[in-house]
């Protein structure tokens, strides 16, 4: 009786806490379109660091993880590289697309494209891959969370009751204040994510007596999880850099994280926040030992997706059991907040303003925005009712969709002959590319979405190449990159050696944990630092890049002192 009073108390906390912080927030919001969808572009390096961060720490990072490393070995271990090339893309790309979105007034992701490439289809295509792949991850956050919240309160909220309450409350707090509101819960939800996955390692490590002996056990008992393709030969090399390259990407083109690059306050967010993103990885080390701890404690699960919460609430003493579930249920409250928000943003900017009612006044557009808000939650609960799914699957579905708007991205910033009806029809491919590999072939999502990326770009720059030049999008792409020039890189000139020298380091060290590297590293002797040599390369490689991107924070990537 004690501990689910105890545990209703954890979950009301949790619930009410973000709540207060954002209708909070919400107070101060200025009533405008760019308020409520992108905080007025005003965001700080301490809230965008904590809402940036809430955003791609979701139900896949602790639910999914675990349930990775249980069914398929090491190879979900490949995250540490992928965090790391995350804090790249959102520095790469994050700052040239924040810049023209503050020159173009942008608010969407289709906003970014129709102003580039000024083609309608195309428009309306990037709005409906934006709508298609947010649900699936979305249900993905409601899935995991509302089962943690199940399991901390001891079937006394069950999960249909437990989805609602997860589901009311973001829309609330969203309805109430926008992208200030998300932004502000986020940094309560991200701080009980550190302090759950800290309490996490801290317990197995001790129930274990240190890394070494759990690597030890595991080696005496099931050697073949300790290196690819795993446990079950399915999870091999090709596995693990697939995953690397799609799952930042798509999560940098999710709808979220482009806001997320629109409402920065200036630049030096984009040099600061990659070592940030970096250095955070260090908690995936959590989730790892729970995954593997699970194979020896728990090796018959017929459900994966349940050895998170049955690990914890089996092993752990019961207050740091609801701790670090509570966590847990934090992580997907954080992503769910945002992917509920950029969906209103979505269908408000993109749809509604464009194409139904285009001279609506700003608080009728916000009005529209919070009636999406509600319509999309109830979408989303009726989909986790009557459509449920593995999260692991969940999240590589929605982030292997995301991931196709890359291609048309690179092409807007970097290439003059860069061709709207080429974008159209290099995104057709690669959807056409990933669903029949997917859905026909059945072939693991993130082979599909390797190949269907890799299909989409060529198909890209062959039509760009073929059709005549569209002189609109030339000179926009030219004027724009030109700008960016004068404004950004002129203000801060950077040394090209130093630059120069961090590229190399960050690219030697990508090709050693990834391709070709792990196919040498791919073994268990010699051991470092207690672990088999594949997660111990891996590790003392993160440092490696982790210390790289500290010198490109110092140097705001190689603009500060002497060379």
């Amino acid at each position: 009786m004690q501990q689910n009073a105890m545990a209703i108390i954890l979950i009301g906390a949790s619930m009410f806490i973000p709540l207060w912080i954002g209708t909070k927030a919400g107070g101060k919001e200025a009533h405008t379109l760019n308020d409520f969808f992108v905080h007025s572009r005003n965001m700080g390096i301490f809230p965008m660091f904590f809402t940036v961060q809430a955003t791609w720490w979701s139900a896949f990072a602790f639910i999914g993880a675990t349930s990775s490393y249980y069914e398929n070995g090491p190879v979900y271990w490949t995250t540490i590289g992928w965090d790391v090339l995350f804090g790249v893309l959102f520095y790469v790309l994050g700052k040239r697309i924040w810049f023209y979105g503050k020159k173009g007034n942008y608010i969407t992701a289709t906003d970014f494209f129709m102003d580039i490439y000024q083609c309608k289809p195309l428009g309306i295509l990037v709005t409906g891959i934006i709508m298609l792949f947010t649900i699936p991850y979305f249900e993905l956050q409601i899935t995991g969370g509302t089962y943690l919240i199940e399991v901390i309160s001891g079937g006394l909220i069950p999960s249909q009751m437990g989805a609602f309450l997860f589901t009311a409350v973001i829309v609330i707090y969203v309805w109430t204040g926008g992208l200030r509101a998300v932004a502000w819960a986020d940094v309560f939800y991200e701080l009980l994510i550190i302090l759950s996955a800290i309490l996490g390692g801290i317990f197995v490590l001790k129930q274990y007596g240190g890394i070494e002996a759990l690597f030890s056990e595991m080696y005496l008992k099931i050697p073949e999880a300790l290196t690819l393709p795993g446990p079950h030969n399915n999870a091999g090399p090709l596995l693990w850099i697939s995953m690397f390259l799609i799952v930042p990407a798509g999560a940098i083109m999710a709808p979220p994280l482009w806001i997320r690059m629109y409402d920065a306050k200036d630049e030096q967010i984009f040099n600061k926040l990659p070592f940030f993103l970096a250095l955070i990885s260090i908690l995936n080390l959590a989730a790892m030992m729970i995954g593997n701890a699970g194979l020896l404690l728990e090796p018959d699960l017929a459900v994966m997706d349940y050895l998170f919460p049955l690990y914890v609430m089996k092993y752990a003493p019961y207050v740091i059991a609801y701790v670090i579930l509570i966590g847990g249920a934090a992580a997907a409250m954080s992503t769910a907040n945002s992917q509920i928000h950029s969906i209103s943003a979505t269908y408000t900017i993109d749809i509604h303003r464009r194409y139904i009612r285009k001279n609506l006044e700003e608080h009728q557009l916000i009005t529209i925005g919070r009636i999406v808000i509600v319509l999309f939650a109830i979408l989303s609960y009726l989909a986790y009712l009557y459509l449920p799914g593995l999260i692991i699957q969940l999240g590589l579905i929605a982030l292997s969709g995301t991931a196709q708007l890359i291609v048309p991205t690179i092409g807007a910033l970097t290439w003059k002959r860069s061709n709207g009806y080429g974008a159209l029809t290099g995104l057709f491919t690669g959807l056409a590319l990933l669903f029949s590999l997917f859905y026909l072939y059945d072939m693991a999502i993130s082979y599909a979405a390797l190949i269907a990326v890799f299909g989409n770009a060529l198909a890209f720059i062959a039509v760009s190449l073929l059709l005549p030049k569209q002189a609109n999008t030339k000179n926009k792409i030219a004027g724009l990159k030109e700008l960016y020039q004068e404004e950004i890189n002129k203000k801060n000139p950077v040394v090209a050696k130093r630059r120069r020298r961090m590229w190399i380091l960050l690219l030697f060290g990508f090709s050693l944990i990834e391709f070709p590297g792990i196919y040498f590293i791919n073994r268990i002797e010699p051991k470092i630092l207690g672990m088999p040599f594949l997660y111990g390369f891996v590790l003392i490689t993160w440092i490696g890049l982790c210390a790289v991107l500290f010198y490109a924070y110092l140097t705001d990537w190689g603009a500060k002192g002497k060379d």
